[in-house]
């Protein structure tokens, strides 16, 4: 895991954003619910993932800000070493919730009732996953999740209209575990 917590210019000082790296699906899971109250969670399936993410966003690491979390724990063996970190880029991505509409620059795009609601969540913790359940919870208001299409097809129609937007944020699939708004590739 390597975490990174912003310099307090940018963010309290006890924010940290913890990059998981999980080869398998049920271990990314498992990571996701160990770690879920953390103020920003990323879970890759590789080093060079985190690697292509951190370039991406422009993010350093200092060396002594990698760390590995004990076995079996949810503890971290070092304390994290705060660095700086760039602003988010999901800043100039605004919500009307009054008119539900999505604004980027001076564009604006109408959304459904469940296209605004599951990109609310998305852009109240811009980076963090969120999980299926989670989003599920917060967007459907129940704990069925069922095959998952209705949850998928909203995210494809969000995504179509962030494109259409010129929007350089998307909403991103960690598969096995849930959705994360970051810039586009």
């Amino acid at each position: 895991m390597l975490p990174i917590a912003a310099g307090p210019e940018d963010r309290p000082s006890d924010s940290s954003l913890i990059i998981g790296v999980a080869a398998s699906t049920a271990e990314r899971v498992q990571l996701a619910r160990l770690l879920g109250e953390a103020d920003a969670l990323l879970l890759v399936s590789s080093a060079d993932q985190a690697r292509a993410f951190l370039e991406l966003t422009g993010v350093t690491i200092a060396p002594s800000a990698a760390q590995t979390v004990l076995a079996g724990t949810s503890r971290p063996a070092v304390r994290p070493t705060p660095i700086k970190a760039v602003p988010e880029p999901v800043s100039e991505l605004h919500l009307d919730l009054d008119r539900r509409v999505v604004r980027w620059k001076d564009r604006e795009m109408p959304l459904t009732r469940l296209e605004h609601d599951f990109l609310h969540c998305l852009v109240a913790e811009p980076g963090r996953v969120w999980t299926y359940q989670r989003l599920h919870h917060a967007v459907w208001g129940n704990e069925h999740l069922g095959h998952g299409s209705h949850i998928h097809s909203v995210v494809k129609r969000l995504r179509q209209k962030l494109a259409n937007l010129g929007a350089t944020v998307t909403i991103h699939a960690v598969r096995g575990v849930g959705f994360h708004l970051l810039p586009t590739a």
